[in-house]
């Protein structure tokens, strides 16, 4: 394992060092593909590539998962959050740019299609990632198989209740979804990790330095070879002080 944790005073510092490490990883690759993912936690990071976005390379995108049963074009499927959110604030080809099928007639069908996909572009050479409350990555709830792949997944009943706010009521919030799975993530040759706020502060400690276990999806962030924290808001609570760096915005690249 080898996991660099970066603590930043700051949200806008957390954007900033996360643009660093992904721009960073992604000038490495002759045609680069960026795994995205969803939530509030890599707002800043897109920020921050919305503004360096001439230092960007031409990219391909796939996104984490998307809700099941949301008709197209629904201001909350996750194919519409990454069109507002990323592509267009990037500049980014739509094109280039996948999401599984959530409308699909077929939803397991469109799983392993996405799995091709991913396999068909090289695999993924960042991936971000957020991590839940209870301790998961994308859709991946307590109990997936740490080498699950792309499926339909049911929501638990705590996810749906963190995304209520996005919907009219929890009744509109979708129960299943299409998600890569564990082992489809593990396979993207970097991972970065954004997190912020004490509430993520259990699931931080327990992915990072709790045993590696279905029970906490994230752990299997002990995995992987090349793994970035970036840390904010009290999520660092439950770390030991000596086990990450602070970065601040004059450590970070200023632009």
């Amino acid at each position: 394992m080898s996991v660099q944790v970066l603590v930043a005073s700051s949200v806008q510092d957390l954007g900033m060092a996360a643009a660093d490490a992904v721009l960073d990883r992604l000038a490495a690759r002759a045609n680069p593909v960026l795994g995205i993912a969803t939530g509030s936690s890599p707002l800043p990071l897109y920020e921050q590539l919305a503004r360096r976005s001439r230092e960007l390379p031409r990219l391909r995108g796939f996104a984490l998962d998307e809700y099941l049963g949301l008709p197209p074009g629904h201001p909350q499927s996750y194919r519409e959050v990454v069109r507002r959110e990323v592509v267009e604030p990037l500049g980014l080809d739509p094109d280039d740019v996948q999401v599984p099928n959530g409308a699909a007639a077929d939803p397991e069908r469109a799983a392993a299609d996405y799995e091709e996909l991913i396999r068909a572009a090289g695999g993924i050479d960042v991936q971000i990632l957020g991590i839940g409350g209870n301790g998961h990555l994308a859709f991946n709830e307590p109990g997936s198989a740490l080498d699950s792949r792309t499926r339909v997944v049911e929501l638990t009943a705590s996810t749906r209740e963190a995304n209520a706010r996005f919907f009219p009521s929890l009744g509109d919030v979708p129960a299943q979804a299409l998600t890569q799975g564990l082992g489809t993530i593990r396979e993207a040759r970097s991972l970065i990790l954004l997190a912020s706020g004490s509430g993520k502060a259990d699931a931080v400690a327990a992915a990072l330095t709790g045993p590696v276990t279905p029970r906490v999806p994230a752990s299997v962030l002990q995995l992987h070879p090349d793994v970035t924290v970036l840390l904010a808001g009290g999520s660092e609570a439950g770390l030991e002080p000596g086990s990450y760096t602070l970065v601040r915005e004059t450590s970070a690249s200023g632009h």
